[in-house]
C-alpha cells in the first residue's frame, strides 16, 4: 500500500520530489515516515484481532506472548494469516461513495490537521483525493458548506451548534465528529496600549473576534464581564476575518482582538501587536475548531465520510506531538495554505515565542491538538449563547449536544487507528469558576452581567 505514487491524474503531479507528488524531497520523507507508522498502527490492530480471536481468555493469551514474545508470535500469525492483506484491507476501510472531496478551511493554526493532512499523505492514505480550499470568512464556510459547495469544513466549533438550530443561517442538521484544536488563541493589543494591561482601562475599546458564533468571542466576553466590563455596553466586539486582523491593528481601526495564535504572533512579527494574555489563561484546555459536516453529506456518503474522519483524527495525532511541530509548521506555511513565515508557525506551534514586549516564553500547551467532541463543550457554547441573548427560550440542552457533537463517531475512529479514546467525563473551569453540564440554567443565571 503506497500512498505517495500519486494516484490521480498525471497532469497533477509535482515534480518536486523522486516519485513526483510531493512539492520537494523533504516533503516525501515526512510523508514516507506517516506512512510507516500508520502501516504500523494498522498491522498492530489487525495482529490484535487475531490474537484475540484464538485466545479469547486474557490470560492464555498472556501466556502464548510470554512463553514465545511478541516477534515471535507476530511471525507466527503471519505465516497462518495474510496479515499484510488484512492489514491493507482495515485500513482501506469500505469501497467509497466519493473519492474527490472539497474541504473548506480558514488559514489559521487551528486548522492543522486538516490542512496538513494534504501535503503529508493522511487523506490519500484513506484512498482520498481531499482539495482543501482556503476560504475567505466564516459566513463564507457556512454557505458553501450548506451550498453543498464543500463537502465538509473546517468550522469553528459552535457554528454546528448555530447552523443546526438556524442561528444566523437556514437550520441545516450539522455535525462536529472531532475537535481540531485546543487552547491556541490569545488577546492581542496594539501597542499603543503597552500601559492598559488592565481590563479596566478598556472601556470604550473596538475589539475584534473571528466570528459572532466562536469560542473567542464567547471567552472575550467571558473575561470582560469577570473583570467588570459589560461587553454591550462599554466596549465595541466587532467581527473581523482573521487573515484582515493584523490590518486593522495596524490602521488603528480596532484596538486588539482574541484570536488564533498564528494571527497574534504575526502581530507580534509585525511589531503592531502584544500579547496580553493566552486563552489557556481564560479556560485551559478549551476547545476552539472543529471538523464539521451537514448530516446530509454523512448520510449519503457515510465510508467517505468515515474515510475523511479517520485522515483528520489521525493527522490530529500527529500534529499532538511536540516532536512533530517543526515539519508541521513547514508544510502549512506554504501561500495555499497559511500563507505565513515558518518561523512564525513554529512560535505558535513549539510554545517557544516572543510576547510583544521584549519578552521570549515558553509553553508547550500554548496549542495542542485532541479531536474528542465532549458533549459537555458543546453544552458549555450553548450556555453562553443563551447568555448573551443568540438563543431565546428554553434550550434542550442535552439534546442538541449529543445531536451536534459526535463523541461515538470520534471514538470509533479513534479506535481505528489504534488510539485510546477517552473515559469519564470532562472537567470544564472558566477563569477558576466550575461548569456542571448538567445544571446549564442555573449556570447561566449565576452571571451577574448578561443579556437574557
Amino acid at each position: 500500500m503506497s500512498i505517495f505514487r500519486n494516484p490521480f491524474d498525471s497532469s497533477k503531479r509535482l515534480r518536486g520530489c523522486s516519485c513526483g507528488a510531493h512539492a520537494s524531497e523533504a516533503e516525501h520523507r515526512r510523508a514516507e515516515a506517516v506512512e510507516r507508522a500508520d502501516e504500523g498502527i494498522y498491522r498492530r490492530v489487525v495482529e490484535s484481532a487475531v490474537m484475540r480471536a484464538i485466545f479469547p481468555e486474557d490470560a492464555s493469551r498472556r501466556a502464548f506472548l510470554s512463553a514465545v514474545g511478541s516477534t515471535t508470535a507476530s511471525a507466527a500469525l503471519a505465516s497462518a494469516f495474510p496479515i499484510g492483506a488484512a492489514t491493507e484491507a482495515f485500513a482501506q476501510g469500505a469501497p467509497l461513495e466519493k473519492k474527490a472531496l472539497k474541504v473548506g478551511f480558514i488559514p489559521i493554526t487551528c486548522a492543522t490537521p486538516i490542512i496538513m493532512a494534504s501535503p503529508m499523505g493522511f487523506y490519500a492514505k484513506q484512498g482520498l483525493d481531499v482539495e482543501v480550499v482556503k476560504t475567505a470568512g466564516w459566513a463564507v464556510v457556512r454557505d458553501k458548506t450548506i451550498n453543498k459547495e464543500y463537502d465538509a469544513a473546517h468550522m469553528l466549533s459552535p457554528m454546528p451548534l448555530a447552523i443546526s438550530m438556524g442561528l444566523g443561517s437556514t437550520a441545516t442538521p450539522f455535525v462536529t465528529p472531532a475537535i481540531e484544536n485546543v487552547n491556541g488563541q490569545a488577546i492581542c493589543l496594539s501597542m499603543k496600549h503597552k500601559e492598559k494591561r488592565d481590563p479596566k482601562d478598556w472601556k470604550g475599546f473596538k475589539l475584534a473576534v473571528p466570528f459572532d458564533y466562536s469560542m473567542h468571542n464567547y471567552l472575550l466576553r467571558y473575561f470582560l464581564a469577570e473583570n467588570g466590563i459589560d461587553p454591550d455596553q462599554d466596549v465595541q466586539i466587532r467581527s473581523v476575518p482573521p487573515p484582515e486582523m493584523v490590518a486593522n491593528l495596524r490602521a488603528d481601526n480596532i484596538d486588539g482582538f482574541l484570536a488564533p495564535d498564528n494571527i497574534v504572533q504575526r502581530a507580534v512579527y509585525d511589531g503592531v501587536g502584544f500579547i496580553h494574555i493566552l486563552s489557556k489563561e481564560i479556560w485551559n484546555g478549551h476547545p476552539c475548531c472543529a471538523f464539521a459536516a451537514s448530516k446530509e453529506f454523512i448520510t449519503q456518503s457515510p465510508n467517505s465520510y468515515a474515510a475523511l474522519l479517520r485522515a483528520i483524527v489521525e493527522a490530529t495525532a500527529f500534529a499532538s506531538k511536540a516532536e512533530n511541530r517543526k515539519q508541521i509548521a513547514e508544510a502549512i506555511a506554504p501561500a495555499n495554505y497559511l500563507n505565513a513565515p515558518v518561523t512564525v508557525l513554529e512560535q505558535v506551534l513549539t510554545g517557544t515565542y516572543a510576547d510583544g514586549l521584549g519578552g521570549v516564553k515558553k509553553d508547550p500547551d500554548r496549542v495542542t491538538f485532541d479531536p474528542f467532541p465532549w458533549e459537555s463543550f458543546a453544552i458549555w457554547m450553548l450556555t453562553q449563547m443563551k447568555r448573551w441573548g443568540q438563543i431565546k427560550g428554553d434550550v434542550d440542552y442535552k439534546k442538541i449536544a449529543s445531536d451536534v457533537f459526535l463523541a461515538s463517531d470520534a471514538a470509533r475512529a479513534m479506535k481505528d487507528a489504534g488510539l485510546v479514546p477517552p473515559a469519564g467525563t470532562k472537567t470544564i473551569a472558566v477563569m477558576g469558576k466550575a461548569f456542571d453540564p448538567s445544571k446549564p440554567d442555573a449556570y447561566v443565571a449565576s452571571f451577574a452581567i448578561k443579556r437574557t
